[in-house]
């Protein structure tokens, strides 16, 4: 039963940070905050996503450039372009990891409004603090894991923001239905989105890029909004002139 709420502790609150902060804030602006705020969830976001913890200025970077050049040669991840799943991942993580070291030619367009604390993102990006992350799992599955079965989900916690994101990246493009017509292959890949708190909503992302609700029709339930509005009330983020 602890590992099984620790998985799911895990899975939500890293992909709260992906989708709140890496995406609808860094990569899209969609809402505002103050620079303590700022780097309140860039801790909040190291401490979920642990080991895989995605700077926000690359991520930035990299998801900008994905609706720029969606499905051509050029987009940094489409299945389109890719044989399989890990094949997707693989290039991404490539392209991700050149940007974060400023090795990858990237437009100043791209550059613009992106959070950044790059001392931070050197601490929590380094492979010293990454297998400290991923030796706190093992010892959560070493006093908590009930079956041997239990230790093949270690991975996931190793690597959650890369599945999180493979999961939109690829699936998102492949499997699903459209609600608006686009030049790309985006689709929504789950009808009620718990599993991904609004994030498979891609095709309606894809259309309304500014919007903070990735919901549109009324069965679909974006989980994230809530929270957005909650946040939004409290006066701890300002919601951007442009998004509705």
């Amino acid at each position: 039963m602890v590992i099984f709420i620790f998985l799911v502790l895990h899975w939500y609150l890293s992909l709260f940070s992906q989708t709140f902060f890496l995406h609808r804030y860094a990569a899209h602006s969609m809402f505002s905050m103050s620079k303590t705020w700022e780097r309140v969830f860039y801790i909040f976001t190291w401490i979920t996503q642990g080991s895989s913890y995605l700077s926000p200025y690359a991520y930035g970077i990299l998801h900008r450039l994905h609706h720029a050049h969606t499905d051509t040669a050029e987009d940094p991840h489409s299945p389109s372009y890719e044989k399989g799943l890990f094949a997707l991942m693989f290039k991404t993580w490539k392209i991700y990891t050149a940007i974060d070291n400023d090795q990858y030619p990237v437009e100043e367009k791209f550059k613009i409004g992106l959070p950044q604390w790059r001392s931070f993102d050197r601490f929590a990006g380094s492979n010293l603090v990454r297998l400290f992350w991923v030796a706190v799992y093992v010892l959560i599955y070493w006093q908590f894991a009930t079956a041997w079965w239990m230790w093949l989900l270690v991975p996931v916690h190793c690597l959650m923001g890369p599945i999180h994101g493979a999961i939109i990246n690829y699936f998102a493009h492949k499997y699903g239905y459209r609600n608006f017509e686009m030049e790309d292959t985006s689709k929504n890949f789950l009808p009620v989105d718990i599993l991904m708190m609004g994030e498979s909503y891609h095709n309606n992302h894809h259309k309304f890029i500014s919007r903070p609700n990735f919901g549109f029709r009324w069965f679909e339930l974006d989980p994230t909004y809530p929270v957005i509005k909650v946040l939004s009330l409290l006066r701890i983020i300002r919601l951007s002139g442009n998004a509705h």
